[in-house]
């Protein structure tokens, strides 16, 4: 008999939890709704919102609807989206996560005071995510975008520099950045306003999935393809334990990585439903 424990600690962030429920607070009342984007990067969870009647539609989509509810996700918007929305008199419902609602503002604020000194705003952070192109969108797009510390020279180092970060980028590769950046303006007058804007709800997962992933002969880490999260929690998880393997549905496991195994973990993302891994769970047990 193989021992299966679900990691307490994996799953939803409150961000994502408080998306999905006004989506599903929604569609109790209409049965309808439309969504700008997927609501969260899982798309086992978001077929499970769709047969509520969840609509998922991207930017080109939403200048064509007229006097329709959209719900914003977690990821939150530019300030385009609201504009769009004004002009074809669409209602929004804003499930903007507050820690990234947050970091929009200080970005906009960060923007108006580099601007004024003729300064530079970098943001740590995956072009093209979500997330970030709501970041952007607070400088008019001109933050420039520092995808890992190996795009450092993209940097103007005789400019003035103000640093923030995606929420949920890698804490220690972040701190990593801005030794690198303090190194190369050393001796030099340029003010370097490092600004750590990463979740903590986020990154201290990291260090819980390193204990939990070391006590178990095999981990099954449940995370959406499309997760930057995942991506990086898992990688955690396989520095951690080398039988490590990521699965994003249940028919991915393969049932010759339980051979001679007596402890399996599971663990996800913060945007892998509590009920996906509990399937999971529930499969390997029935092996």
């Amino acid at each position: 008999m193989i021992d299966v424990e679900i990691d307490n600690r994996a799953g939803f962030c409150f961000g994502v939890v408080y998306a999905i429920a006004k989506a599903e607070e929604n569609l109790k009342l209409e049965k309808k709704l439309y969504c700008l984007g997927d609501i969260v990067h899982n798309n086992e969870e978001v077929k499970r919102l769709e047969k509520l009647g969840l609509t998922t539609i991207d930017h080109e989509k939403l200048k064509e609807l007229k006097n329709e509810k959209i719900l914003i996700r977690a990821h939150g918007e530019p300030p385009e989206t609201y504009k769009i929305a004004l002009e074809n008199n669409l209602i929004l419902i804003d499930a903007s996560c507050p820690v990234v609602l947050k970091l929009q503002n200080r970005i906009k604020l960060g923007f108006d005071k580099a601007k004024a000194e003729d300064g530079q705003l970098v943001i740590f952070g995956k072009k093209g995510h979500a997330e970030v192109n709501g970041l952007v969108g607070q400088t008019q797009n001109n933050a420039l975008i520092i995808t890992s510390i190996d795009e450092i020279d993209k940097i103007d180092f005789s400019r003035n520099i103000y640093l923030y970060s995606q929420t949920t980028k890698n804490l220690d590769d972040f701190k990593k950045l801005v030794e690198e950046i303090k190194k190369r303006i050393e001796g030099t007058d340029i003010k370097f306003i490092a600004n750590d804007t990463i979740c903590r709800q986020v990154s201290n997962r990291e260090q819980d999935i390193r204990q939990f992933c070391s006590e178990k002969d095999v981990i099954i880490f449940v995370s959406g393809k499309k997760s930057s999260n995942g991506k990086v929690l898992y990688e955690t998880c396989k520095s951690q334990n080398p039988n490590c393997y990521m699965i994003s549905e249940i028919s991915e496991i393969n049932k010759s990585w339980f051979e001679n195994v007596k402890t399996v973990g599971i663990s996800g993302a913060t945007s892998t439903p509590l009920w996906l891994m509990q399937n999971v769970k529930s499969f390997i047990e029935n092996l």
